[in-house]
């Protein structure tokens, strides 16, 4: 497991799955919760913990798709495999296209579900770390100005074309305000070089 610490989070509408499910991977060293509906789940999660989701396919109320749907448009950093007793090939194909870490089958083998949270758990990991980046990348971006954003999205477009007299030509501002504000952007955003920059705002996604 990795050194970070993670945690399994189990939904199951069945008591006895719940109960033995949680007792099994508590005896392998995981960190567990579980949960007997999708919305007692959401009410509880915090997506600053870092974990994976073992989510019974087959839920009354919110079903576990409906669960995977929301937490894919939440942008959720949560990992999920999915279990199940009567799903069947259209819905562990929805699942995967869902992004789904596997679709297993009841009953399965307590070391197959472990080597995929092991997994599930690695991608965590490294969701939360990209998050964190965005939303370093964020918080930075939101420190400039309109123009200097203007300035910004002219560079990352036009990365040949940036010179302070190609800029100021095309946004119609004279060279030397282009310097005034290519400097405080670099300061703003904590960079040395334009080179960075265009780095940096591969980050975005575009329209940010």
């Amino acid at each position: 497991m990795s050194e970070t610490e993670t945690v399994v989070f189990v939904v199951d509408d069945d008591q006895d799955i719940r109960v033995s499910l949680s007792r099994a991977l508590r005896m392998r060293g995981y960190t567990v919760e579980a949960y007997d509906s999708a919305q007692a789940f959401l009410e509880a999660y915090d997506e600053s913990r870092i974990g994976c989701l073992v989510l019974d396919y087959g839920l009354p109320g919110m079903s576990g798709l409906e669960l995977q749907a929301h937490i894919n448009r939440a942008g959720f950093p949560l990992p999920i495999i999915f279990i199940t007793g009567h799903g069947g090939v259209p819905e562990s194909v929805q699942a995967m296209k869902g992004g789904a870490v596997d679709f297993l089958e009841k009953p399965f083998r307590q070391s197959v579900l472990a080597e995929r949270i092991e997994t599930a758990c690695r991608m965590a990991v490294e969701m939360t770390a990209a998050a964190g980046r965005r939303r370093d990348i964020d918080s930075r971006f939101d420190r400039l100005t309109a123009r200097e954003r203007e300035i910004v999205d002219f560079m990352v477009g036009h990365p040949g074309e940036v010179t302070s007299k190609e800029i100021g030509r095309t946004l119609d501002i004279s060279p030397r305000t282009v310097d005034h504000h290519r400097a405080r952007i670099l300061e703003k955003l904590e960079l040395r070089s334009v080179v960075e920059l265009i780095d940096l705002a591969k980050g975005l996604p575009r329209g940010a």
